[in-house]
Formats: structure tokens, sequence, C-alpha cells
């Protein structure tokens, strides 16, 4: 694996690990960004933390990187009504700038990205020369 992916999928293992333990230790905060209409908040904060927990693990092991991959990219596109709802609201969220709450979507696209690149993307395997002339006409 070249060291640009390793450096990535670190990041993005580290990212997910730790937004999973704060699922647990900053509970409120997280239901608090959760859209009212979506139920059961504090189960779906949890939860989500479990898998993101889960799937960090899993994007270290790479008989799981892709599978994790997966995952990862499917609940970060779950969670878009998050960020929607506080860029939508900022007046919920004084302590982040509005700005910050837009960034954050564009931050999200770029996650997406990255996760594909360092867990989901198939490396192409480049044509070997044919040394030996057996695929000459």
């Amino acid at each position: 694996m070249r060291r640009v992916n390793q450096v990535g999928l670190l990041f993005v293992s580290a990212l997910f690990l730790t937004s999973g333990v704060s699922h647990f230790l900053l509970t409120r905060f997280f239901v608090a960004i959760m859209p009212p209409y979506l139920p059961l908040p504090y189960a779906a904060v949890y939860v989500s933390g479990v898998f993101e927990i889960i799937g960090a693990i899993g994007l270290l092991l790479p008989a799981h990187r892709y599978t994790a991959g997966i995952g990862l990219f499917v609940l970060t596109i779950l969670v878009t009504p998050a960020n929607i709802h506080m860029a939508l609201n900022p007046e919920l969220f004084p302590a982040f700038s509005k700005s910050l709450l837009y960034w954050r979507l564009v931050a999200q696209v770029g996650l997406l990205a990255l996760i594909y690149a360092v867990a989901i993307r198939r490396p192409q395997r480049r044509a070997q020369p044919d040394v030996h002339g057996t695929n000459a006409l």
C-alpha cells in the first residue's frame, strides 16, 4: 500500500474512532444535533457510535477494510441530516460559526471521497510487459 494511502487510512480510522468514542462521552451534544423529526435520538447516537468504532477498527484489518469502508461510507451519508440540521439552524448551535456549520457539509463530501479512496476503490492492476512474447499476434 502506498504511503499516502496508509496515512489517509490511519486518518479516517482515527477520525471515526474518536468520533465513535465521543458519542458515549458527549452523548447530549450528539443528541442535540439530531433533527427533531428523527426518532429515538439516544439509541441512534449510541448505535452510530458503536458502528463508527467497529468501522474504524475494521479499516485497519485488511481482510475487513472493504466492508468497513462501505459501512462507514453509508453511515456518513446517514448522518448527513444532522449536519444539514446544524447548518439550517445555526441559532441552535451558538458555539459554532455559520461558516463552520457549512464547512462541515463540504468536509463531509471530502470525507466520503477519502473513505472511497482508501478503503473501497479497488486498485487497478498494471499490465505486465510481455517479456516472453506470448501475447504476440
